[in-house]
Formats: C-alpha cells, sequence, structure tokens
C-alpha cells in the first residue's frame, strides 16, 4: 500500500508518498512557508506524488499531522486529508505531533520512557508521555514548565520537541534528547500511520483556543422588528 503523508503542523508544508510494503520512501517535497499552507500543500502534494512515480489512483491512504501546531496550518492539512479520502475512498489517518517526535526520539533512544514537549507560548507546554513501548501514558495535556519538569525527572525520561531547552534550564540537570523540532520528519509521519491502520476520521488536537478572537465591540446589536 502506498501511503500520502502531509504535514501543516508547523512553519514546513510537506509531503511524501510511502511505500508500506516495503517500508520505504518513494519521493516528498517540502516547503518552508511560516504561512500560506492553503496556496502551496495541492503543489507540494503533487511534486511529492511526481517525485514518488506515482498518482492519485496509486494511493492506498492518506496520512496528516493532526497537531497540537499551527492553528490554520492544522485545519489546512486535516480538511485537505479528510477531502481526498473522500473523493478517494481510502482512508485518512491522523497522527500527533507529539507521538511522531516521541517515535523520533525513540529511534535514537530505544527502550526510553520519552516525553514530548512543545512550547506552546504564554509559560505554557504541550506535553505527551510515552512509555519503553511508546504507548501513551499521559496527555497530550497542557502543562506549566513546572509540571512538564517533574514529568521529565520522574519518569528519567528522553526529551523532544521546542520545550526541551526550558525544561532541560528548569531542572537544572542533563537530559538524552532526541529532536528538538516543532514537528517530525515527513517520513515519520507516513510510517506511524502505515502501522495504526484506519480508526476514526482526523481531526485538529487543539489544546487551546485560538489566539484570534472576534472583537466584540464592533457587533451589531439585533434590532427587534
Amino acid at each position: 500500500m502506498k501511503v500520502l503523508a502531509i504535514d501543516c503542523a508547523a512553519s514546513l508544508c510537506a509531503a511524501c508518498v510511502y511505500d508500506a510494503a516495503a517500508g520505504l520512501e518513494l519521493g516528498r517535497s517540502a516547503l518552508d512557508l511560516g504561512k500560506g499552507h492553503a496556496e502551496h500543500l495541492m503543489a507540494v502534494i503533487a511534486e511529492a506524488l511526481r517525485a514518488g512515480a506515482t498518482d492519485y489512483a496509486g494511493l492506498g491512504a492518506i496520512a496528516v499531522s493532526v497537531g497540537p501546531g499551527s492553528f490554520t496550518g492544522l485545519r489546512v492539512g486535516v480538511s485537505t486529508a479528510r477531502g481526498l479520502a473522500l473523493a478517494l475512498k481510502i482512508p485518512a489517518i491522523g497522527v500527533t505531533t507529539l507521538e511522531a517526535l516521541a517515535a523520533e526520539a525513540a529511534m535514537a533512544f530505544p527502550g526510553r520512557t520519552v516525553l514530548a514537549a512543545l512550547d506552546a507560548g504564554r509559560e505554557e507546554i504541550h506535553t505527551a508521555l510515552y512509555d519503553k513501548m511508546l504507548v501513551l501514558t499521559y496527555g497530550p495535556a497542557v502543562t506549566t514548565l513546572p509540571e512538564a519538569t517533574a514529568l521529565a525527572i520522574d519518569n528519567s525520561a528522553v526529551l523532544a520537541g521546542t520545550g526541551v531547552a526550558q525544561i532541560a534550564a528548569s531542572a537544572k540537570r542533563g537530559f538524552d534528547i532526541g529532536p528538538q523540532t516543532a514537528t517530525a520528519d515527513i517520513f515519520t509521519y507516513a510510517r506511524l500511520a502505515a502501522s495504526k491502520g484506519e480508526g476514526e476520521r482526523p481531526k485538529p488536537l487543539y489544546l487551546r483556543g485560538a489566539d484570534a478572537k472576534p472583537q466584540a465591540g464592533f457587533i451589531l446589536s439585533r434590532q427587534e422588528k
């Protein structure tokens, strides 16, 4: 089965084609955008399909990063994955950024507990704890820095994600450290999705609301007739 993986959770707009039977990546495309995923995603997907010498008809599943991450980017990625899956009559499979980062850390430090931690601003850390078999044991959740630090220390965890430096500084000790990025490599999403198989339709994982809020002061009052 060939899997198309999509990631718009952070600054990257990335896609790859993965041969699940062979365990091989066939082709990829990625742009470091920051913003503008909606305008570029379909072109990135088309390039990944060309690089993988396949087309939409040759796909057996769509994988997508579901967050936590960019509020708008997640909506773009997940809605595209679900739309393609519906049109092609194949499953769409969601993978969180936290589990993908944890999987990469586990590759570097096998048989260890992993704490995936993303700096969410506002002195908050998005965290998830995975045991030695990469089974989720805590989260995904919004924690304070002291709470995330305690999780790391109490579980002698390998750290991964953009919250690593804050946790290490707070703990005043060293940790084994995996990727310190906001998202994992696109290949990791494809591999994890292929191992999961079909489940519930993916939806964005928002651990807090959007920063942008309606300006209530400009809302017109309803006029009674």
